[in-house]
């Protein structure tokens, strides 16, 4: 759990330096830094979902992933948890649940998440998520300076979805094939990509219910052979 917890301390600490430090920044310095830390997670996510092996499967995930979303409606309840924590604890900052729904998606939904969280899990290797604390640290510091402390508490959301992979990847060690890894990275790569448009101030994406896009790979690639299989054996 080494990896997770450094991810959120980092969040936590430069959450509090865009915070408390980077203040009094005038806006038009904030305004371009937000750009060009958009186009870089474009970037970042257009060649992570360039790794993908089966333009199908993606699309096909994206697609169911995004029905289940809609249905549960996860944008809402992220939203609920935001505002609600933002007048239990009494912040004052009316775009608290932006920051906090636009930072956990961020944080969680890209292939560094997953990919380093299974190594940590898998091999003990922590250094992808140490890599992934940087660039968060970095992207926290601009992002609180931007819409306040909600990003700060971000890091519970982090905390508990990379350490739930880390700590359930050796429980499902033989259901994680590297083509698994490869197609729900891909798709979490997407979805960091579509945070980078959302902040270069286009349509707005309710990219928290695009999240099980993430899982459809992993069901379809390990679930789908056998059902296959058993139906074939019962006309066969």
């Amino acid at each position: 759990m080494l990896g997770p917890l450094v991810n959120a301390a980092t969040i936590v600490v430069c959450s509090l330096i865009g915070k408390f430090v980077i203040k009094n920044v005038p806006k038009r310095f904030e305004d371009i830094v937000i750009k060009a830390v958009a186009l870089a997670i474009i970037y970042i996510g257009i060649t992570g979902a360039m790794n993908n092996e089966s333009i199908m499967l993606l699309i096909g995930s994206l697609v169911i992933g995004c029905i289940i979303g809609e249905l549960i409606n996860i944008d809402k309840g992220m939203n609920w948890l935001g505002n609600w924590a933002e007048h239990k604890f009494r912040f004052g900052e009316g775009n608290f649940s932006k920051g906090f729904v636009t930072a956990s998606i961020l944080f969680c939904a890209g292939s560094m998440a997953i990919v380093g969280s299974l190594e940590s899990g898998l091999a003990g290797n922590h250094d992808m998520l140490f890599a992934k604390s940087m660039l968060d640290g970095v992207i926290s510091i601009v992002f609180t300076s931007q819409m306040g402390i909600g990003v700060m508490f971000s890091a519970i959301p982090v905390f508990l979805y990379q350490g739930s992979i880390a700590f359930g990847a050796s429980l499902v060690r033989n259901w994680l094939t590297p083509q698994i890894i490869t197609e729900m990275s891909a798709v979490g790569s997407l979805l960091v990509a579509a945070i980078g448009f959302n902040f270069l101030g286009t349509k707005e994406i309710k990219i928290a219910n695009m999240i099980p896009a993430i899982f459809v790979p992993w069901a379809f690639i390990s679930f789908v052979p056998w059902v296959c299989r058993l139906i074939e054996s019962l006309f066969v």
